[in-house]
């Protein structure tokens, strides 16, 4: 084919064009391409091409940053961050106050501090295709709050506060965009905090008396405005957006011709990948306005950056880089990349020699461009993902030239466990797509500890995580264990680039994998069950598993029990051949007499070393995996329970812990298929439980829907738990739960958020209240997070409601839970939040849902 010689604009043009037009046919081919080009596996190698040299070149000549405040994973405007990161190269980033601990899980089981953990993961994912950073307070999302008040109360209003300001001033962002009003029409209490909070950090952080502390790490700052990015969930609200005077608009829904999307497109990609909250969007085409409002700060007229010269004439000694970029941005070729090397090369050397934020900043990135333009593939794997402390991990490194460039490794260094670790490399040309590897040993210091995520390392501080210093604060993960720091000359100049040392992996469905490398112990312990429950004074065998991480392993394992606890034999001796191999010890506990709670913790001892940790894996398909180590200990819950049920069928809906805490009730538990809802005798339950969520993700409960309502007719025993009212700004069907019971009831967004509301008998005869377990009050206590969502609103006549309850200074709700007979059996419908309540060990909990189970049978 003979080489075209074409101007820069038409160049662009024909890289777009090839894009759009031959190598994405359908969506489905852009969005994987898409997906390669922008969205790198985390530690992986940054992704390469023409089209990313083109848009790093335009990123390096732009120095401009906007900074988004909002309280949670998923509140972000993502296709304004795309538009800024993406379209504007303004260094972007996302502040989210909590790491949405307290939301529900539509993906899976985990809770809390795992749901954190996962969507912090979530946001991490999303942050790789918009293009911008993510950042952390240390507030946790202690779940739904109703005002303001309640929620700054609550966490702290200075302790997060000062977290907000340390981050701008870490950031010094140019612009600070708040998602939300600070008013009560942004409904929950946390997001009216992230605004409040946003509002006084603009002004605080430029003021060296607010937090003066921090002033050894970071200097104050002052954005030049603040802006609200009003939301608009409805019409009216976008209505209310564009009324307002003086607003800024912006088009996130322009189209870029280099990527072949527009932002919005790359919105709805980022968007979905929330998937742990069913935030799946579309990838929206044609206009997308955004309306930004003055808060703070100086206003501005047209555009985003008015005012602010993101160019390199801003700091002093800049112009020169400028004209560089702007050399090689002409020099660069579609097909060779690396003709703009030499202008790249000299740019990044006038970098070095400026002292400032900016420059240095713009220094990495350079190198990263100038790896990327040269082709340079490096790669630092471990050969398994796991070490123990006094074991050594062995790492194969590995650094290709894919270009017609001239590049030589001069150095590598392994940087990891408190020292530098030196790999012997004579300075070595690296030519034309020929692998140079090396390996090492490198020995984990006895003493070094597990890895976990930073944030959880100690236990919380109310609802504060504890972090210690200004290191790792506002981070949205702590740096990987062991990086490897590989020198290379390329055509003269001299970098260096750093390297997550991870593991790759090929998984025969899903192709080449990585996941990070982490210290773990040399054995696994915990408890097959995560609550023990006493229904009586019978003593109870409690199972201890022991596995082997790495090795074979021989010791003896005991239990702590708090006193009126009694634990039999004290130690149970272990020898695991080889690695993987599980024991399961068992021990005899015997409860007090009289109702109580109580933790039981495990250690191993082998030798002079000792282990009292599990190993906890989160794994799904669109986050890196996720190894956590909690510790070995389960809780004890001693509290008089009876149940009439002896064998329960469970339907599963999105994720929840329920069928074990119902096998701790003495009650068999049968998970029910599809084919067992359409088919199967359901006459053999004495009860049947839908999960959470289920009529929202099991089509095949909501087709045999008749089919349950028979089984009650016939006696048995139905018990609803809560599902999401769909539709709206959520999306979906908002007549689904219509008919979710046999008469007529409508389920509302209501709920009440605090998990100590009163909670009163509407009928103190009702059957529920009454047995096998007397209810009362106490079996209110202790309970966590919430009373319950999702309550129903309206209801036929023929259902019962059996509790009265309201949160601080609202009206009181009657719909959590809902009691109905249906022929010779009983419906029940609860929105009590029953999925946090049994697997927490709360007694109560376990003794009114013994109670529901047993309705059917007492209404015989």
């Amino acid at each position: 084919m003979p080489k075209l010689f074409l101007s820069k604009t038409r160049k662009t043009e024909l890289l777009a064009a090839n894009l759009s037009r031959v190598f994405l046919p359908d969506t489905v081919a852009r969005r994987a391409l898409f997906a390669l080009l922008l969205a790198f596996a985390a530690g992986a190698q940054p992704p390469q091409g023409a089209v990313q040299v083109k848009a790093g070149l335009d990123r390096l000549s732009v120095l401009g940053s906007v900074l988004m405040i909002a309280a949670h994973p998923d509140d972000e405007n993502t296709a304004l961050l795309a538009y800024c990161a993406r379209g504007r190269h303004y260094r972007t980033g996302y502040l989210s106050l909590t790491r949405g601990e307290g939301g529900q899980n539509l993906i899976g089981s985990e809770q809390g501090d795992l749901m954190g953990v996962i969507r912090t993961q979530e946001l991490l994912a999303a942050r790789r295709l918009d293009g911008a950073e993510q950042y952390f307070t240390r507030a946790i999302d202690f779940g739904f709050s109703k005002t303001a008040e309640e929620t700054l109360g609550k966490w702290g209003r200075d302790k997060v506060l000062a977290d907000v300001v340390f981050t701008i001033r870490k950031f010094q962002p140019d612009v600070i965009v708040l998602r939300f009003s600070g008013t009560p029409r942004d409904g929950h209490g946390h997001h009216q905090s992230s605004a409040i909070l946003g509002k006084e950090a603009f002004t605080a952080a430029a003021d060296p008396r607010r937090f003066p502390e921090q002033l050894q790490h970071v200097q104050p700052w002052q954005a030049k405005r603040l802006l609200w990015n009003a939301f608009s969930f409805t019409r009216a609200m976008e209505q209310e957006a564009a009324a307002v005077p003086n607003r800024l608009e912006i088009d996130t829904g322009e189209y870029n011709s280099l990527l072949g999307l527009s932002y919005g497109e790359i919105a709805g990609m980022s968007r979905s990948l929330h998937r742990s909250q069913g935030m799946g969007a579309a990838e929206r085409k044609g206009p997308m306005k955004n309306y930004l409002t003055l808060v703070a700060g100086e206003a501005a007229q047209t555009d985003l950056m008015d005012g602010v010269d993101t160019s390199w004439k801003r700091i002093p000694g800049g112009e020169q880089v400028e004209a560089l970029l702007a050399q090689g941005r002409q020099q660069f070729e579609l097909e060779r990349p690396q003709t703009a090397l030499p202008s790249l090369n000299m740019a990044r050397t006038l970098m070095a020699r400026i002292r400032h934020p900016w420059a240095a900043a713009k220094a990495r990135e350079a190198d990263e461009l100038i790896a990327q333009t040269a082709g340079l593939w490096l790669d630092a794997n471990a050969m398994r993902y796991f070490v123990s402390p006094g074991r050594e991990i062995k790492v194969s490194l590995t650094a290709i030239n894919r270009s017609s460039a001239p590049v030589s490794l001069t150095a590598v260094d392994l940087e990891g466990f408190d020292r530098m670790h030196e790999v012997t490399v004579p300075e070595t040309p690296l030519h034309y797509n020929q692998p140079l590897t090396r390996e090492i040993s490198i020995r984990v210091p006895d003493a070094w500890p597990l890895t976990q995520p930073y944030w959880l390392i100690k236990p919380h501080a109310g609802t504060l995580y504890s972090v210690e210093g200004y290191q790792l604060l506002s981070a949205p993960e702590a740096p990987p264990i062991l990086r490897a720091r590989f020198r290379l000359r390329v055509m003269g100049a001299d970098l260096e680039l750093i390297r997550e040392v991870s593991h790759r992996w090929v998984d025969p469905v899903r192709g080449e994998l990585r996941r990070p490398l982490v210290v773990a112990p040399p054995v696994a312990v915990e408890f097959s069950e995560r609550s023990v429950l006493f229904a009586g004074k019978a003593p109870r065998k409690v199972e201890l598993q022991v596995r082997a991480i790495n090795e074979p392993v021989k010791g003896e394992a005991s239990l702590q029990a708090p006193d009126g606890w009694k634990v039999n034999p004290a130690s149970v001796p272990f020898h695991l051949m080889e690695e993987g191999e599980m024991a399961a010890l068992v021990f005899e506990v015997t409860p007090p007499e009289k109702a109580a709670k109580a933790v039981l913790r495990a250690e191993v001892r082998m030798g002079a070393a000792t282990a009292a940790s599990g190993v906890h894996m989160i794994q799904y398909d669109h986050i890196p995996p996720q190894t956590l180590f909690p510790p070995a200990q389960a809780s004890l819950v001693r509290a008089d329970v009876r149940t009439l049920a002896t064998h329960a069928g469970y339907v599963m809906g999105a994720g929840d812990e329920v069928p074990a805490a119902l096998r701790q009730l003495g009650v068999r538990v049968s998970l029910l298929s599809a084919d067992d809802l359409a088919r199967g005798d359901l006459t053999v339950y004495d009860a049947i439980v839908t999960g959470v969520r289920a009529y929202n993700t099991r089509k095949d409960l909501r087709a045999n829907q008749e089919h349950l309502m028979d089984y009650v007719a016939k006696g048995g025993t139905l018990v609803v738990q809560y599902n999401v009212l769909e539709g709206g700004f959520l999306g979906g069907n908002p007549h689904l739960l219509d008919r979710i019971g046999p008469y007529p009831m409508k389920i509302s967004r209501d709920r009440i958020s605090s998990e100590e509301a009163p909670m009163s008998a509407i009928r103190a005869d009702h059957p529920l209240l009454q047995a096998p377990n007397r209810i009362s009050a106490a079996d209110f206590e202790g309970w966590v997070q919430e009373r319950g969502l999702y309550f129903a609103s309206e209801w036929d006549a023929k259902y019962q409601p059996v509790w009265r309850t309201s949160d601080p200074g609202e009206k009181p709700l009657e719909g959590g839970t809902l009691y109905a007979r249906h022929g010779q059996g009983v419906y029940i419908f609860t929105a009590l939040s029953w999925f946090r309540q049994l697997p927490a060990g709360v007694p109560g909990a376990y003794r009114i849902f013994a109670n529901l189970l047993s309705a059917g049978k007492l209404a015989q």
